[in-house]
């Protein structure tokens, strides 16, 4: 996968997590998949459509999804409710949001899919066969699990 796709992604991670969250994540060691894979017990998934196609995954353990919520809606949530969904929804989206921009700077044509929000214990998420990077990122919250499968449109 080339790094002009995953670059976008990292660079809005770090920006919109710092500024929603009041708090700068650490990068884990970032580490490949044969596929775009998820298994978390809460993740977000964002199609990606265009000129880049694929998807990128937002996943967490319902813990952290709750501390996240919690912060960004200034009240506490001790259950991942519709609610608590919404907002880490919202965070997905003004990620990939962030991360469109960046990539029609550089050029590229494409959009995002709403964010699809699926959770669960034991549940594993795998989407169409394209090459993907886990990157962990760690923040006061928890750890976020970004998982970005892209490729450019065959």
């Amino acid at each position: 996968m080339k790094a002009e796709y995953i670059n976008p992604f990292v660079q809005a991670s770090f920006s919109v997590l710092e500024m929603v969250l009041a708090n700068r994540p650490t990068k884990g060691e970032m580490a490949a998949q044969p596929t775009t894979f998820a298994s978390q017990q809460c993740n977000v998934v964002c199609g990606v459509t265009g000129q880049i196609q694929g998807q990128v995954i937002y996943g967490m353990s319902l813990r952290t999804a709750d501390k996240i919520a919690s912060t960004m809606l200034g009240q506490t949530i001790k259950t991942f409710d519709e609610l608590a969904a919404s907002a880490i929804g919202e965070l997905a989206n003004m990620i990939s949001g962030n991360a469109m921009q960046h990539l029609s700077e550089a050029g590229w044509i494409c959009d995002i899919t709403p964010p699809s929000i699926v959770r669960g214990t034991d549940l594993k998420i795998s989407t169409i066969s394209i090459p993907a990077i886990v990157l962990p990122l760690t923040l006061e919250q928890g750890q976020l699990f970004l998982t970005i499968g892209l490729q450019g449109r065959k």
